[in-house]
C-alpha cells in the first residue's frame, strides 16, 4: 500500500489563532510540535493497516517548512520546501493507494470555523470550478480523483468535517476541536487528538473503495474571487486570463489538473 498524507496547520488540535501557526511567534514552535505529531499518527495509522506500507508526508502549509523532521515518524518520506509539483498534494499520483488530510481547515468564507480559508486569506475569497465553491480539501480532493486516488480521512475542526461530506461521501473526518468562531475553539487534549488520528485511519483505508470524492472530468471553467480589483493585473497577463469582474478572475481549463494549476498561479501572482 502506498498512502499519501498531507499536511496543513490551521486544523491541529492546538490552533485557533493566526499566531499560532506563524514563524517567529510565540505559539508557533509549540504548535510545530504538535503538527510532527498528528502526522506521525497518522503515519502510525497506515502502518497498523499494513506492515511495511509506503508513507508519503507532504508539507501543505505556508512555506512547507513547518514539520520538524527528526520527530516525524521515521517509516515515512518526507516532501518539504516550495514551490513543489502538486503544491499541498505533491507526491499524488496514481500509484497512491489514499490521501489522509491532517491539520486542515474550512473553506474561506465559512461561518464559524478557525482560521477558515482558501490558499491565501489575504488574496482569495473564493475559488469555483464549473460553478461549483470549493476549499483547499475540495480542491484537493478533486485533484487526487483525477488520478483515481481516493482521499479517505481529513482531521481538523467540525466545519471541515461537514465540507467533507459534501466533496467527497464516505470521506471520515476526525474532529479535534469545535469551532466557537474564526479564532476561538474547545479543543481536545492534544494527545487524544493523536490517538483518535491514529485509530481512525485503518478504517479510513478499509473502506476507501466506498468513497464518492467529487470529480471534474472534461474542460473546467475557472472562477477564483480576489480581495482587491489590482491583485488581478498580474494574473490578467497570462494569455486567456480574463476578468469576469472587479474582483473576479476567470479561465477556461481543459481539463482539471490545469484548473489546479491556474488557481495556484492566480494566487501567486494576485500576493505578489
Amino acid at each position: 500500500m502506498r498512502v499519501l498524507v498531507s499536511v496543513d496547520m490551521e486544523g491541529i488540535a492546538a490552533v485557533v489563532d493566526g499566531e499560532d501557526v506563524r514563524p517567529g511567534q510565540g505559539e508557533y514552535e509549540r504548535n510545530r510540535r504538535q503538527l510532527t505529531a498528528e502526522a506521525s499518527a497518522a503515519v502510525r495509522g497506515v502502518h497498523a493497516a499494513e506492515a511495511g506500507a509506503e508513507v508519503l508526508v507532504t508539507e501543505a502549509h505556508a512555506g512547507f517548512r513547518n514539520l520538524l523532521p527528526e520527530l516525524l515518524d521515521r517509516r515515512s518520506v518526507l516532501l518539504r520546501g516550495k514551490p513543489k509539483p502538486n503544491g499541498m498534494m505533491a507526491g499524488l499520483s496514481g500509484s497512491v493507494d489514499a490521501v489522509l488530510c491532517i491539520g486542515y481547515h474550512g473553506k474561506a468564507g465559512t461561518p464559524r470555523s478557525v482560521l477558515a480559508h482558501t490558499i491565501n486569506s489575504g488574496v482569495v475569497t473564493d475559488v469555483r470550478c464549473n460553478g461549483r465553491s470549493l476549499g483547499e480539501l475540495g480542491l484537493n480532493t478533486a485533484l487526487a480523483a483525477h488520478s483515481g486516488v481516493p482521499v479517505v480521512l481529513v482531521s481538523g475542526d467540525d466545519s471541515v468535517a461537514a465540507e467533507a461530506a459534501e466533496v467527497a461521501p464516505g470521506m471520515r473526518a476526525v474532529v479535534v476541536k469545535q469551532a466557537l468562531g474564526s479564532a476561538a475553539a474547545a479543543l481536545l487534549h492534544p494527545g487524544e487528538a493523536c490517538e483518535r488520528i491514529e485509530a481512525e485511519v485503518p478504517g479510513a483505508l478499509a473502506g476507501r473503495d466506498a468513497v464518492r470524492p467529487l470529480r471534474f472530468d472534461g474542460p473546467v471553467q475557472v472562477e477564483v474571487d480576489v480581495l482587491m480589483p489590482h491583485m488581478t493585473e498580474r494574473a490578467l497577463l497570462v494569455p486567456g486570463m480574463e476578468l469576469a469582474g472587479g474582483c473576479t478572475l476567470r479561465y477556461a481549463a481543459p481539463d482539471y489538473p490545469t484548473a489546479y494549476q491556474v488557481i495556484q498561479l492566480i494566487t501567486v501572482l494576485g500576493g505578489s
